[in-house]
């Protein structure tokens, strides 16, 4: 883990103690490598290292960067939701072209790449517990405090994982330790609920096990408030918000997180653990290897200066765009119906005349999205189709937040690479605010939920916008036609007004319509879209009437077998049926599939 935790995984660990034993002239008389191994390993340095195998998992991009999509949830957030495209080309991973269709079958490889980057994690957690305990009993323990820390690390991790899993798969086997299944193997344990209790109790041994500081000083370890953002992320999803308030309360009112001041220092290198993030996953890049988030590479452009080998994967959606439009008041426009169709470049050559809208927009657009007329993270003006893979199938923009900006090259010691040293912020303190006014609403506290709401609105009000506002309409590469001292687009956003009563904080509908909505807007494209929008129960409105929206802009959408969600059987999808043929018996496919 960058700069606070040497990665080192698993299979190297037990690769070099291999390695020691077959080199020594004395292995007729050693034990056998599998048992040395063990033996080795069951000392404070050793446990140490299998903790960081087991944090490695995380990004796990041995699982593929597409069907596992570990941390950024892309796929499964952004793409299966109407936030973003699939994106590239149209015939270019065909099995995502089913999962965004919603039309993913349980031999779909996608699934059984999630299924087996949670269940790998889970593995690697079990295992370093077992050899925590197997320690402790031995005749070289850690000490007391860091034993209890690293279980609590250990079973915060494997709490993420499960949910990572129950995210996508409506119910999951929850695999522990050997110890604690005692009689029962892990691979007799059924799938008989979401797994949410045992989550549960895992997180609260964390909760009441870690410091309120980084373990060891290590700014990528698990601490007690990661735990707790998890446990109310746990609950929030299973709309138990009364048990959420008391830990989002506990994080607000700690005083150790505030939103930054830029709302961009959420996604660069340079404002990398700061004080909103809870837990962030770290990564970098050497001349031979990467620890990247999954979405990095596949997510940059394939062509223009920025391309870095990128797969021109992850566009957002014109659904998506209109979205950022606001009225005169500065406020997001609520009703899909009040908002109006937004200008795009879509089928406009490069070469061509193209003015982008200047109705006003909400700045964070132009954060999340690359498209024509707007900087691109100091890479140059974006001209639209030039820079686009296949336009006419995913549509004229590009994602910003996985990619780092020019002036961060340096940092990334591969270059600009097809992966960067980009850290995902995996919990921010914008999600607490945000759900702590969501259980605002249900106490009918509309003052307090709107007050949160605010924060998160002057933070964007306050933040430098994009600038470089272009003067002429084609040859956008000439900088002699942008004034730099102006934004680049028609910005405006406003809070909502402190007056008891008004709209959208009148009732409890309009107030949850309105924190619905800023959470869609601060987390564009980011780990959280799908899965708001199942937990607030509006998946299926919601889908087909951006389906029905972005059908003539994107081909995919339409046809003779057009897209269409249906609540229930599309809301999750199915197990991987190699898992269902291995654990035959055990495993329950869902209904639906």
């Amino acid at each position: 883990m960058k700069k606070t935790i040497k990665l080192l995984s698993l299979t190297m660990l037990l690769g070099s103690l291999l390695m020691i034993y077959s080199c020594s002239d004395e292995f007729l008389t050693k034990e056998p490598p599998g048992v040395a191994a063990g033996s080795l390993i069951e000392n404070p340095a050793g446990i140490e290292s299998l903790v960081i195998s087991v944090y490695e998992r995380m990004q796990n991009g041995n699982q593929s960067m597409f069907g596992a999509a570990m941390t950024s949830d892309w796929t499964y957030s952004g793409g299966c939701s109407d936030d973003a495209y699939k994106g590239t080309s149209a015939g270019d991973q065909s099995n995502y072209n089913l999962i965004e269709r919603y039309e993913g079958l349980p031999n779909n490889p996608y699934m059984e790449n999630r299924w087996n980057a949670c269940y790998d994690g889970v593995a690697r957690a079990n295992v370093a517990l077992e050899f925590l305990w197997k320690t402790q009993a031995g005749s070289a323990p850690l000490s007391a405090d860091r034993a209890k820390e690293i279980e609590g690390e250990l079973k915060f991790l494997r709490a993420w994982f499960h949910m990572q899993a129950n995210k996508i798969f409506e119910k999951i086997p929850y695999i522990k330790t050997p110890t604690e299944l005692g009689t029962l193997a892990p691979e007799k344990v059924p799938n008989t609920d979401a797994g949410w209790s045992e989550i549960e109790v895992d997180l609260q041994y964390a909760i009441d096990n870690l410091p309120t500081t980084k373990p060891r000083g290590e700014k990528g370890r698990a601490d007690k408030y990661a735990a707790l953002a998890a446990k109310a992320q746990a609950f929030m999803y299973q709309n138990k918000l009364t048990q959420a308030k008391p830990l989002l309360e506990q994080i607000i009112t700690s005083g150790k997180f505030s939103l930054v001041q830029q709302y961009m220092w959420n996604f660069d290198m340079t404002h990398e653990n700061n004080a909103e993030s809870i837990f962030e996953l770290q990564c970098a890049t050497t001349a031979t290897a990467h620890s990247a988030v999954n979405g990095s590479g596949c997510n940059f452009h394939q062509k223009g200066p920025a391309s870095c080998g990128g797969w021109g994967f992850y566009q957002p959606s014109q659904w998506l765009f209109e979205a950022f439009q606001v009225d005169d008041n500065g406020h997001p426009k609520l009703n899909v119906a009040d908002r109006v169709p937004l200008a795009s470049d879509m089928g406009i050559g490069s070469g061509a005349v193209f003015q982008p809208t200047t109705l006003p927009l909400d700045p964070r657009v132009d954060f999340i999205f690359a498209r024509r007329g707007v900087d691109f993270l100091g890479w140059g003006i974006h001209p639209g189709n030039d820079w686009i893979r296949e336009q006419n199938n995913g549509g004229p923009y590009m994602t910003k937040i996985f990619m780092h900006r020019k002036d961060e090259q340096p940092l990334n010691l591969n270059g600009t690479g097809f992966y960067n040293g980009k850290n995902y912020r995996t919990y921010r303190y914008a999600s607490i605010l945000l759900w702590r006014a969501e259980c605002a609403v249900a106490d009918n506290d509309l003052v307090l939920a709107r007050t949160l709401v605010n924060q998160i609105r002057n933070r964007a009000k306050n933040s430098t916008p994009v600038m470089g506002r272009c003067l002429v309409f084609q040859n956008l590469e000439n900088t002699t036609n942008i004034d730099w001292t102006q934004p680049a687009a028609n910005y405006k956003i406003e809070p909502y007004p402190d007056v008891a009563g008004q709209y959208p904080f009148d009732n409890q509908a309009n107030a949850l319509k309105a924190i619905q909505e800023e959470t869609r807007l601060e987390f564009a494209c980011q780990n959280h879209r799908f899965f708001d929008l199942r937990r607030w129960g509006i998946l299926e409105p919601t889908l087909n009437a951006y389906i029905l929206h972005d059908r003539a802009f994107r081909n995919f959408l339409g046809g003779a077998s057009p897209a269409v969600f249906k609540a229930g059987e599309d809301n999750y999808w199915p197990i991987p049926q190699s898992q269902i043929d291995l654990q035959k018996g055990v495993l329950t496919q869902s209904s639906y599939y």
